[in-house]
């Protein structure tokens, strides 16, 4: 529902909360009171007459109008308590309560609460007797010239003196001829600080601050800063001479300072807080608080607000600016130039016609009205000191100015009062060409606020020994306090290689952290050492805070699964060095190992030690410019779909999969003293970082076909055309970590490892015979060519080393199709790898778990009542085979009738069983037929399958009596006694090439028969 909005004020200030407010969605009409002749029925804004000073009135007319907000824009109703009456009313009231605002109503409470917080400001003292007052002045060591009436003087009761004598003239103007009445009945005298003066505005919701661009007024009447004070000639927004990291200092020091203060002292301060600071030497100091927006800031600040302000003003009111943060233009700067009456700040004259409004509206100007009102006709005339402001935005600070005085020079308004050098200050300052150490391209501000963003991050990792404090010049650890008795201190550093390149180009940064954790911690794993603390090293040409967040806080998880603390780090800013988007990272990780459980235990590795595999999650983080030449060869982008990983993945999220961390998982096994070595296959692969870990005079014997590979390395092998040396030379090849174990204790390790991550034996040592190599990988293209459809072998090493010459037993991949419990006779068969290779089962409903608990079998489960018709379902099991390289099918107990399609595709390597001795009793119920037809003998075949239900050509029998008092049920075990062991004779004749189908679908026996 829209809502009616009431502004308190006459002024440009008001004009232009009005103009802003009305631009909301949000907003139905915005009232004016008592407004002036711009906020006159002009839109959705229009005056109101109604009583502002008297708060009880006003509350009942807005009950009375459904006004759903009062923004109030003056000081003098905020320092009356107008929004605490308001509130108290139920009627919502934007800025702060009385007590708050005597930060601006009372000059010497605003510089006791400054010196209570310890916010910057000159150095003071308030008098309520002048001859006290003027004493201070002659005698303090410091240039005590400023003179501030005490309480409210509409912007004007300050005086900056020249010299001693005229401050104290000041003091009795103001104390005894009572210059401003009684806002002068106590006077504060203050330090005369040296500097720049500008404006730091912000929202405060009582807690959060958020700021507002800097902005400059300008106070004097003239040009060259020269004639009497002012209410303020114009301004400018922003200040170039206050850089980010000067605004974050101010906003921290002074406005963050204030509302905690504030807060702290029981009076939350709500609204806009307006700090006038001066620059000094010694930083940013407070001259005066103002507990509203200025006059002319206003008319500065609000054109450059992108958001909706009526939201703003409602996120303040709610304590909602953490998370609502208002948003302002960028590459933009605005000028307003105030036009004043002939006299002014002195007697002037009324009723000055003024005209050419509306030639200023379309150079693209606005105009905001303060001492205008509205005649008969329409005519606009002057009726206040300053009488109107001309407001420019446009993309540099020269050209604002330019357009505002264009504007001015529009408007038909004789004897005008303006200045024509806004902003005079700071084209000065742009054009001396002062360099800051950001413009040269190293952004402070930005790196205080990555530390602020990650400090939190970092304490998350804090451990025993280190509160993972950021900060400090150096980050402590306390070994002791960690629980070592005996420790040595182990040491680690790396990088993350060229995978750099590709999570910049995708634009993925949030993993890279664990990559560089990962590299760094499985290193010093190495040694067998705990992982204690971290340290990052982030640099780049420009820095990015939300892409440097992401992989510094990628690095503070990564640390947390480590169980290492992020004690420190560096993030270097060199322009020159790299190009846009682009950083790079190292990593530095200590731990620690206590002297007796340091690895490798050289000495204890002998002949016969077994090697154990520890799954990688792929490519980990080596060898990613050959992976960048392949996918280059292959014109592929790291935004295309991956011909590797899961569905949906993309090339480039599939590489950019994370190492794995390996200390959690083998930090406790290790310290079991059952591992000898631990290797991290990192850069240079399996063939080089074994033996790093092993005696010289031991030899690596491994057979590829004992572990999965994942299938990104096979798709790299096939796609580079890559040498089985060069795959093992550059890649870990699926094996992120070896662990050194005695036989005796493989099996242990192995099923504590495996509780929590995927691994294999994958190999043993051997004595190293002169001339061999240090490394020996067997069927590794193999496995490579099967990838992730291999079963991989789990056999008993023989004698805890080497395999027999797999050449020496040809192995074939077999899919058995059953439903049901068919099928378990072959179990043990095909998984026993002195016959297959590995066994796959494509059932249809599921594989009873008693029957194949024991045996590692790879299981696809695909459901007929899922497809619409026979072919759509043989044409998911025949994709299904294809993928996993099947070589021969056996029909175990499968119940459904396959499509001749299907068949003809696979002749001769179809095989099925039947309970009968074929040609006899076909189809269904052999064991029934047999019976009924009185036989007294039947048995089982097994024979190829074709189109012809049961008439394959026969490959073997074994025939079962019919006993006397045979039933259908008893002889059918006996059949299936019998099934259990003629089915795996057929199938090793088939599989061992001794019985194949001849073109003329007779058997063929070769000469191995």
């Amino acid at each position: 529902m829209a809502e009616r909005v009431l502004i308190v004020g006459s002024g440009g200030r008001e004009h232009a909360l009005a103009w802003k407010l009305a631009q909301s969605p949000h907003i139905q009409q915005v009232l004016v009171a008592p407004g002036n002749a711009g906020t006159a029925n002009c839109g959705k804004i229009s005056n109101s007459a109604v009583s502002v000073s008297n708060h009880a009135i006003l509350a009942q007319y807005c009950k009375d109008h459904n006004v759903g907000l009062v923004v109030v824009g003056p000081e003098v109703p905020l320092a009356t308590g107008m929004v605490d009456d308001l509130t108290a009313a139920g009627v919502a009231c934007f800025g702060p309560s009385a007590k708050a605002a005597q930060l601006e109503a009372s000059k010497s409470f605003s510089k006791s609460f400054m010196d209570r917080h310890g916010i910057p400001t000159a150095r003071w003292s308030s008098f309520t007797d002048p001859d006290e007052a003027c004493n201070y002045i002659q005698g303090a060591v410091f240039p005590a010239l400023v003179v501030k009436a005490n309480g409210l003087a509409a912007g004007k009761g300050v005086i900056v003196a020249a010299d001693k004598d005229e401050a104290c003239q000041a003091v009795l103007d103001i104390m005894k001829d009572k210059t401003f009445g009684s806002a002068g009945d106590t006077v504060v005298v203050e330090e005369l600080l040296d500097g720049e003066e500008v404006s730091c505005l912000c929202f405060s919701d009582g807690s959060t601050v958020a700021a507002m661009p800097p902005v400059q007024d300008h106070k004097r009447l003239l040009d060259g800063d020269q004639g009497p004070n002012t209410g303020g000639m114009g301004a400018y927004c922003p200040t170039p001479q206050v850089s980010e990291e000067m605004l974050q200092q101010i906003k921290n020091a002074v406005l963050q300072k204030t509302v905690d203060g504030m807060r702290e002292e029981g009076i939350p301060y709500v609204g806009v807080l307006y700090a006038g600071l001066m620059l000094t030497k010694q930083g940013p100091k407070v001259l005066e608080f103002n507990c509203r927006f200025g006059d002319p800031e206003c008319q500065v600040l609000l054109p450059l607000l992108k958001s909706d302000l009526y939201e703003v003003l409602k996120n303040t009111l709610q304590a909602k600016l953490a998370s609502s943060a208002p948003i302002w233009l960028e590459d933009s700067a605005a000028v307003t130039v105030v036009m004043a009456s002939d006299g002014y700040p002195g007697a002037y004259q009324k009723g000055v016609e003024i005209t050419g409004l509306s030639r200023v509206t379309e150079m693209g100007l606005q105009v905001f009205h303060a001492g205008t009102a509205l005649k008969e006709g329409g005519r606009i005339v002057t009726s206040g000191g300053r009488v109107l402001a001309v407001t420019a935005v446009r993309p540099t600070l020269e050209s604002s100015l330019q357009s505002a005085n264009q504007g001015v020079a529009a408007v038909g308004f004789p004897n005008a009062v303006y200045r024509r050098d806004i902003g005079h200050r700071a084209i000065a300052y742009l054009s001396r060409g002062r360099l800051t150490y950001k413009e040269s391209g190293v952004d402070i501000a930005a790196g205080n606020k990555l530390v602020d963003m990650i400090k939190p991050l970092a304490k998350s990792t804090s451990r025993s020994g280190c509160n993972a404090e950021l900060g400090g010049f150096a980050g402590l650890f306390d070994l002791k306090a960690a629980g070592f008795i005996d420790p040595i201190l182990v040491a680690g550093t790396d990088g993350v290689g060229t995978k750099l390149k590709i999570a910049q180009a995708c634009n993925i940064h949030n993993t890279l952290g664990q990559d560089l954790v990962a590299m760094c911690v499985n290193d010093v794993l190495a040694q067998g050492a705990e992982p204690l603390f971290f340290l990052d090293y982030f640099s780049c040409g420009h820095l990015d805070v939300g892409v440097a967040s992401s992989v510094i806080g990628g690095i503070a998880e990564s640390c947390q699964m480590a169980g290492c603390a992020l004690l420190g780090g560096e993030t270097a800013e060199m322009p020159g060095v790299y190009d846009l988007g682009e950083y790079d990272l190292a990593g530095f990780c200590v731990g620690a190992v206590e002297r007796v459980s340091l690895l490798p235990r050289l000495d204890d590795i002998q002949q016969g030690d077994v090697l154990i595999g520890v799954a990688s999650s792929g490519v980990h983080s080596n060898g990613f410019s050959l992976v960048r030449k392949v996918l280059e060869r292959a014109s592929l982008q790291y935004s295309s779909p991956a011909p590797f990983g899961r569905p949906g993945q993309t090339v480039g999220e599939v590489l950019l999969t994370p190492t794995k961390i390996y200390s959690r998982l083998l930090q406790p096994i290790l310290r079991s003293g059952a591992v000898k070595a631990y290797a991290h296959i990192t850069g240079g692969g399996l063939l080089e970082n074994i033996p790093r870990v092993l005696p010289k005079e031991l030899a690596v014997d491994m057979d590829a076909m004992r572990w999965r590979i994942p299938p990104v390395f096979t798709w790299l092998q096939k796609e580079g055309s890559l040498s089985e040396d060069e795959m093992a030379h550059t890649f870990n090849c699926g094996l992120g970590a070896v662990l050194v174990v005695g036989s005796r204790d493989a099996s242990m390790v192995l099923r504590q490892v495996q509780a929590q991550e995927e691994a294999w034996t994958v190999g043993s040592l051997a004595q190293k015979q002169p001339g061999a190599e240090d490394v020996v990988i067997r069927n590794l293209a193999r496995s490579l060519r099967a990838g992730p459809n291999l079963c991989p072998d789990t056999s008993e090493l023989l004698n805890g080393a080497s395999h027999a010459d797999p050449s020496s037993h040809k192995r074939t991949r077999v899919a058995v199709l059953i439903s049901g419990t068919g099928g378990c006779q072959l179990c043990s068969y095909c998984t026993d790898p002195t016959h297959m290779s590995s066994a796959y089962i494509t059932e249809n409903f599921v594989l009873p778990a008693q029957h194949c608990s024991s045996i590692i079998v790879c299981v696809c489960v695909v459901d007929h009542k899922l497809y619409g018709s026979r072919a759509e379902f043989d044409g998911t099991i025949d994709r299904v085979l294809e993928e996993f390289g099947v070589e021969v099918v056996c029909l175990a107990g499968f119940m459904r009738i396959l499509t001749g399609h299907f068949v003809r595709k696979w002749n001769g390597k179809l095989l099925n069983i039947h309970p009968s001795l074929l040609p006899s009793f076909k189809g269904v119920n052999a064991q029934k037929q047999a019976l009924l037809a009185g036989v007294r003998l039947t048995g089982c075949t097994v024979h190829f399958v074709v189109e012809e239900v049961d008439a394959g050509a026969i490959i073997a029998q074994e025939a079962v009596p019919v006993l006397v008092n045979d039933t259908e049920e008893s002889l059918s075990e006996r059949i299936r006694e019998a099934e259990h062991r003629t089915f795996p004779a057929a199938l090793e004749l088939v599989a061992g090439g001794v019985v194949r189908l001849g073109e003329d679908g007779r058997i063929v026996w070769s000469q191995l028969a």
